[in-house]
Formats: structure tokens, sequence, C-alpha cells
């Protein structure tokens, strides 16, 4: 299965995943992914994640633990992309987003690696915004 937008398919699969309250959900694994879902584990927003080598497939997997309340609450209330392929979307240190009005994260790819929007901030980096977790 070929997808043009990785990241996109794999926020939609945590999506679906969370709203069907599944414990885990598998995405094909890549280095972008992988940096994701530790920002997201950092966050609290999904319990854990770990690489999964099945022989039976050609290529890995990356395997995420969503995280939910005591009363079966979802942690993460929407995920949304921002840059595409399409249209990438940069910002300076000074015009980072706030998501939320604080309280989500916007996890942002900056020349110093993947991270959310108030380490950015912090350092007084800029880069492409890809994508909002609340």
């Amino acid at each position: 299965m070929y997808v043009t937008d990785p990241i996109a398919d794999m926020l939609t699969r945590i999506r679906n995943a969370n709203i069907a309250y599944h414990e885990v959900v598998d995405i094909p694994m890549s280095n972008m992914k992988h940096r994701i879902a530790r920002v997201l584990k950092d966050e609290g927003y999904i319990k854990n994640y770990k690489v999964i080598n099945d022989p039976g497939k050609p290529y890995q997997m990356l395997r995420i633990y969503l995280h939910y309340g005591p009363n079966k609450e979802r942690v993460i209330q929407g995920l949304r992309r921002v840059s595409k392929p399409g249209r990438r979307i940069y910002v300076n240190s000074r015009d980072l987003p706030k998501v939320m009005g604080g309280l989500g994260v916007a996890i942002i790819s900056t020349s110093s690696g993947l991270m959310t929007d108030a380490e950015a901030r912090k350092k007084g980096l800029g880069g492409e915004v890809l994508c909002y977790v609340w």
C-alpha cells in the first residue's frame, strides 16, 4: 500500500483507534513516525511505543499503546495534520502556534529535531509545524 502522506496516515490510525477505544495500534515504521511517537509519549498522550520486527513482513511496525483515563476518558481529544506535502507550513520562533490556548501541543520539526512548541519557544527555534495534538 502506497501512502502519499505517511504522517497523516499515522495520525488517522491513532485517531481511529482512539475513537474505538483500542489499546494498541500498529503503524508501518519510519524514523519520523518513531520521533513523533517519542514526543507523544513524553507529553503523556500515549502510554508507550515499541518497534516490532515481524519476520513475516518485509518492514518493521511501530506499535503504539494508547492511554486512557481511569473511567475510559480519552487522553487524546484530537489530532490534526497542519503541514501537508502539498502545502508546507513553516513558522519562525516568534510565530510558534499555541494549541487550545496552551492546553494542547504542536509538534515542530526544527533543525535540532522534533520537539513541542514549548520546547522550540524556549530554545528560540522555528521550523515546520507537523501537527496539533490536544
